[in-house]
């Protein structure tokens, strides 16, 4: 039985290790989605991820999806398109275009977990200073990008999206070695994919995956990406 949050209450989240193996990683039903509650979850390895329709469910999956600094690697294709690279990156420019374009639906039924709540709360945080957004251009349009969470020295990356080849993959994988350089240790992926197994993306299990996220939470947030990347 799933764990209801009260969303008048603080935020308090049930134990990581009661969340289900199957479906992987859910946690609980409930609460909110504001900087306060999503604070409290990211800082716990915990994020909203729902059907809109849906009521707000909380996860944590394991194992967990990671990029370390010391595992972190361009693959040879990437390079390649980085040598070629046909698009402008910039960071921080345009976080709400970025997520309105990360929750457009991608598949025939129109699908799209990001809501307006997440579309509300956000910007919030970016405008703290506590998500960041790396952008694609190509002739001034909008072409790619991602957004994320950032609490210390850890990287919790929500979402991208393409309207151009290999847009949000060059976004990445221009952004990330500077982050790393800048001091970011751990990059949440939440779940492994083939597209992020070219950075050297990792599976770890639970204990490790939150040592490691205990640790990056404590350290100084990075120097903030400069406005160009490329």
């Amino acid at each position: 039985m799933l764990d209801w949050l009260d969303p008048d209450s603080r935020p308090e989240f049930p134990p990581t290790a009661q969340a289900l193996e199957h479906p992987n990683g859910l946690l609980a039903a409930g609460g909110r989605v504001s900087p306060l509650w999503l604070d409290a979850a990211y800082r716990r390895g915990i994020f909203p991820w729902n059907d809109p329709q849906e009521v707000r469910l909380w996860w944590s999956p394991a194992p967990r999806a990671i990029i370390t600094a010391e595992q972190f690697r361009l693959s040879r294709t990437i390079r390649k398109l980085l040598r070629r690279q046909p698009y402008f990156i910039t960071a921080n420019q345009a976080f709400e275009q970025v997520q309105a374009a990360c929750a457009e639906p991608r598949d025939a039924e129109g699908g799209t977990w990001i809501d307006d709540e997440l579309l509300l709360h956000y910007p919030r945080l970016h405008a703290a200073g506590r998500a960041i957004s790396v952008e694609a251009w190509n002739d001034g349009a909008l072409v790619g990008g991602w957004y994320g969470v950032l609490i210390g020295s850890a990287l919790f990356g929500e979402s991208m999206f393409s309207r151009a080849s290999n847009a949000s993959k060059l976004a990445f994988a221009t952004a990330a070695p500077i982050l790393l350089d800048a001091g970011v240790t751990l990059i949440d992926c939440q779940m492994q994919t083939e597209h992020l197994a070219q950075f050297g993306c990792m599976e770890v299990e639970r204990a490790e995956f939150e040592d490691r996220l205990r640790s990056a939470i404590q350290h100084p947030t990075p120097t903030p990406l400069p406005c160009v990347l490329s």
